[in-house]
C-alpha cells in the first residue's frame, strides 16, 4: 500500500519481529519494573524478558518515563501494551484519557515509547477478553473489532511517521528507526480467535507491500485459561488456529501457564510465550507464611520457575516421531 504523496524512499516488506528466533520455543519472564534488581537478575541469567508499558507510565505527569540507563536495556526484551491492566483500570476508575477511553495513554504516546525503547518487538494495543473483563458475547465481539481498529490506527500512524522520515533518510534507515507491531488476536472461544484472525489479516493486507506478512502474531487473553476445556481451552484455541495462520507466521502466547509448555514445544509454529507466574507465586507464598516478600525472594522464585519451565520445554524422546506423524496428517 502506498498512499498519495508518499516518498520513494519508503521501505517495503518490513518484518514486525526482526529478532525473533526461527526455531525452538522461547520463554520470556515477566518483569514488572522498568529496571532494577529483577531486570538485572534476568540479565545475569540470560532470561529473555517481557515488560509491560505500564511499568513506564507516570500517572502524575500523564506521560511515559524512560530511565536514562536501565538493566532492562541489556536484556532481550519485548514490550506488551498492557491491555489487561488498562481494562482493569477502566473498570475501576471509569473513562481514561487515552485510547478508546480505556488506556491512560494515547496511541501516539505508546508508539513513541516503543520506538524509544528499541525492544526486540512490541505488541499492538489490544482489548482483553477474559470472562471477568468481558462478560457477554456482544462485549467480546466489540473488543475483537476494536483490537483490529487499533491495529489499523497503529499502522496508519507508523506509516505517516516513516513517510516524514523518508524525505531525508534512505529506506534502510527509516526501517531501522520505526518498525511495525506484533498484531494480537483476541477472544475467548476458538471461533472468536478465528474471527479476530480474519480481521487482523484484512488490516495487514491493506498495508502490503509496505509490510511483509507478520512474522509473529500474539494470542491475548491466555492468562488464567484452562488447558483442556473443549469450549475455550488453550489447546482448543490453538487447534482451531492451526492451518489458518499466514505462511511462516508464528505465535507468541501472552501469560501462558507452565503446564501448557509440554504441549507447546510440539508445535513448531509457536515461537514464544511469557509469564509472571513466578512473581504471583512468590507473593502468595509470602502471604501464606506471613512474611515479607523482598526482591531476593522474588529473584529465587524467578530462577526456580524458569528452570522448571525450561525443563518442560526441553525435547523428549519420541518428540521428533510425533512431529513427523503430525506433518503427515
Amino acid at each position: 500500500m502506498r498512499e498519495p504523496g508518499s516518498s520513494a524512499q519508503m521501505p517495503e516488506h518490513q518484518t514486525n519481529a526482526p529478532f525473533q528466533p526461527s526455531n525452538g520455543l522461547m520463554m520470556r519472564v515477566g518483569v514488572p519494573h522498568r529496571g532494577g534488581r529483577l531486570a538485572f537478575h534476568a540479565f545475569n541469567n540470560e532470561y529473555p524478558v517481557m515488560v509491560s508499558a505500564s511499568a513506564f507510565w507516570d500517572r502524575a505527569s500523564g506521560r511515559f518515563k524512560v530511565p536514562r540507563a536501565s538493566d532492562l536495556e541489556e536484556c532481550d526484551f519485548a514490550l506488551d501494551s498492557a491491555g489487561f491492566t488498562a481494562i482493569r483500570g477502566w473498570q475501576r476508575h471509569g473513562a481514561q484519557a487515552g485510547m478508546l477511553g480505556v488506556y491512560p495513554w494515547s496511541l501516539q504516546q505508546y508508539l513513541e515509547l516503543a520506538s524509544e525503547l528499541r525492544s526486540a518487538w512490541f505488541a499492538q494495543p489490544d482489548l482483553a477478553c477474559e470472562p471477568e473483563l468481558a462478560g457477554s458475547d456482544e462485549e467480546r465481539q466489540r473488543r475483537i473489532e476494536a483490537t483490529a481498529m487499533l491495529l489499523e490506527a497503529s499502522l496508519q500512524q507508523l506509516y505517516a511517521w516513516q513517510n516524514i522520515l523518508a524525505r531525508s533518510c534512505n529506506a534502510r534507515t527509516v526501517a531501522n528507526m520505526l518498525f511495525p507491531p506484533v498484531p494480537v488476536l483476541q477472544g475467548w472461544t476458538p471461533d472468536d480467535y478465528l474471527r479476530s484472525l480474519d480481521l487482523m489479516q484484512a488490516v495487514w493486507r491493506r498495508w502490503q507491500p509496505w509490510l511483509a506478512p507478520p512474522a509473529l502474531i500474539g494470542i491475548g487473553s491466555v492468562c488464567r485459561r484452562h488447558l483442556h476445556d473443549r469450549r475455550h481451552g488453550l489447546l482448543a484455541v490453538l487447534g482451531a488456529l492451526e492451518g489458518h495462520l499466514p505462511p511462516a507466521s508464528r505465535l507468541h502466547l501472552f501469560g501462558v501457564k507452565g503446564d501448557a509448555l509440554p504441549h507447546l514445544r510440539l508445535r513448531r509454529w509457536i515461537a514464544s510465550a511469557d509469564s509472571m507466574a513466578y512473581d504471583d507465586g512468590a507473593r502468595r507464598a509470602a502471604y501464606r507464611e506471613r512474611r515479607s516478600n523482598p526482591i531476593d525472594s522474588r529473584q529465587l522464585a524467578m530462577s526456580a520457575w524458569m528452570s522448571k519451565a525450561r525443563s518442560r520445554m526441553r525435547p523428549r524422546p519420541g518428540d521428533q516421531e510425533r512431529l513427523d506423524f503430525q506433518g503427515q496428517m
